[in-house]
């Protein structure tokens, strides 16, 4: 499918305007369940991390040390991409699946459209934007995890922003913008095989929205954890 993808391009100003579209349609709208995610998911981690550390010898900078490497490595990338495989990947499954069922996409084949590069190359293209969405979830995770800590009681602002700083290593950022990436590739593709390749009714648009949805899950935990693997061991 993908390499189908690729070949007898669409006119290129539709494919713009197709792209801005999935843009607004795949990013832009799920900026606000990845920001309302994020915030709480950082605060979750602090007051865990704070409720866990009782010993008077472990210093409270710690916290902040922990939270950042909890949302920068795996909270913000992976698992906002887990909630991203019900949100888009249902959307993309369903838009195509509907597509399918209707004979929309027989219709563009007829006209002599390559319907998966109409339908898919958008999509794609749109996913390269998904990194800007996480680097919104860990900035959201991070002050989350601030206010958490602080109005929480657990440790004062100075601490937190030491832990904070404390043992940075710049290739974490790499690690978690390049495993994101990958999994913009897989929330657009692994959910669109499923909607173009689907047969039957309206039922089964549900059933493959809900299989793409195991499936992309299922993939993105696998490759986080050859990613990790390769680039962090």
């Amino acid at each position: 499918m993908i390499k189908d993808t690729f070949r007898r391009m669409t006119k290129r100003s539709v494919l713009w305007r197709l792209i801005f579209q999935e843009i607004n349609d795949l990013v832009l709208k799920s900026m606000g369940i990845v920001i309302f995610i994020s915030f709480f998911i950082g605060a979750v981690v602090t007051i865990q991390t704070a409720l866990n550390l009782t010993n008077p010898l472990i210093p409270k900078e710690l916290i902040g040390y922990a939270a950042r490497q909890s949302i920068l490595l795996e909270f913000a990338p992976t698992f906002v991409s887990v909630i991203m495989a019900g949100k888009v990947g249902s959307f993309i499954t369903s838009s195509i699946g509907t597509m399918r069922v209707t004979e929309q996409i027989d219709a563009l084949e007829v006209m002599g459209i390559n319907s998966l590069n109409y339908l898919v190359f958008p999509k794609i293209i749109a996913m390269l934007m998904y990194p800007f969405i996480i680097g919104i979830a860990m900035f959201v995770g991070i002050m989350g995890a601030y206010l958490a800590g602080v109005y929480g009681g657990f440790l004062d602002g100075a601490q937190f922003l030491t832990g904070l700083r404390d043992d940075f290593i710049p290739f974490h950022v790499f690690y978690a913008f390049f495993k994101t990436l990958v999994f913009a590739f897989l929330l657009a593709t692994i959910p669109a095989y499923h909607g173009y390749y689907m047969k039957g009714g309206a039922l089964e648009v549900g059933k493959a929205s809900t299989t793409s949805f195991v499936w992309t899950s299922v993939v993105i935990i696998i490759t986080n954890y050859i990613i990790t693997q390769l680039l962090l061991s």
